[in-house]
């Protein structure tokens, strides 16, 4: 299968022509149609000039400049976006991932993975500021997810192209990018990659990161459970609200006829009318999740499950339309 890299910039200059090196020497010696894609974040230090003298001397080499800093989720969507081989790798800038793990990981794609997912196991960073704050997140989001990961900070990936541009990548989501797909069900591995010490500059990178990917994990989790059916999750809500008012207001009943306490003056009687409040919002907050997952589903054309194949269908049939439509 052919193979598009993705290769986010900003603020690379001196790591540009090592990289580009290093991924002409594999790519080369594949034997497959390959590009590489590189999106300029909004650099400011001359990488994007860099990038076009590189583009200048290689067809195989595509550029995409952003007019501003985006970050690196949108810069690996639109990469994702604008690659055209059947094989999405995502790699950083900063040539701390090797390319040479690229054709190892694409033996895993032949062998029927649909995702492969690097594992920094001798990870070369600083231990406080990097990789303690990366050990507590990556075992928070497996448990939270419920989906067996050691790396997700890992940006060495390699994606079927049908399935990574089914990908709605915002925020931080680029982490998230295994789980996402493993809920669209891809057939996802961890294999173990090298990794290298910067040679150049500073990371982009810092423990300040930590809350936005802690915000970032409970979207992922809502969407995992909840994003086709929000009322499960706020009906639940809203059942527990009103058995506590109903609790709260059983035990007013219960203190006024045994010991005489006042119930206008009870905080439990104000308790359930304020839980009675929080069950009726979450209701109705169930009900626009629902409406708006309707809407969202039926003006995009989107669908609720993933399909892998069809077989014995016409090719001019709705569904096998369909399938062509999300694989371009």
């Amino acid at each position: 299968m052919s193979v598009s890299v993705v290769v986010p910039i900003y603020n690379e200059i001196e790591t540009i022509p090592l990289l580009y090196s290093s991924l002409h020497e594999v790519l080369a010696n594949l034997g497959r149609d390959y590009e590489i894609l590189f999106v300029d974040d909004g650099s400011s230090d001359g990488s994007t000039a860099k990038l076009k003298e590189v583009a200048a001397t290689d067809s195989h080499v595509k550029v995409v400049e952003f007019r501003r800093n985006y970050g690196q989720t949108a810069a690996m969507h639109a990469g994702i976006q604008h690659a055209s081989m059947d094989v999405v790798i995502t790699l950083d800038g900063d040539m701390q991932n090797d390319p040479e793990d690229i054709p190892m990981m694409l033996e895993k794609i032949d062998e029927g993975f649909d995702l492969v997912h690097g594992w920094r196991k001798n990870r070369q960073d600083a231990f406080v500021n990097r990789k303690l704050p990366s050990k507590i997140a990556n075992w928070l989001i497996s448990k939270v997810t419920k989906f067996p990961i050691h790396d997700l900070g890992c940006t060495l990936k390699a994606i079927r192209r049908e399935i990574a541009v089914e990908l709605e990548l915002y925020g931080e989501m680029h982490r998230f990018i295994p789980i996402l797909a493993h809920q669209r069900g891809a057939k996802c591995v961890e294999v173990v990659t090298r990794h290298h010490a910067r040679r150049f500059g500073q990371t982009k990178y810092g423990i300040g990161r930590t809350t936005r990917v802690v915000l970032d994990l409970l979207t992922v989790a809502y969407m995992q459970q909840f994003f086709t059916s929000p009322m499960k999750l706020f009906g639940r809500m809203g059942f527990a609200c009103l058995g506590i008012a109903g609790l709260s207001v059983m035990t007013t009943i219960g203190m006024k006829l045994i010991g005489g306490v006042d119930m206008t003056g009870n905080p439990l009687l104000l308790f359930a009318v304020l839980s009675t409040i929080l069950g009726s919002q979450m209701f109705g907050m169930g009900l626009l999740g629902e409406v708006n997952a309707r809407i969202y589903y039926a003006s995009n054309g989107n669908d609720s499950y993933a399909v892998r194949s069809l077989t014995n269908f016409d090719d001019d049939s709705p569904q096998s339309i369909r399938m062509r439509r999300q694989a371009a």
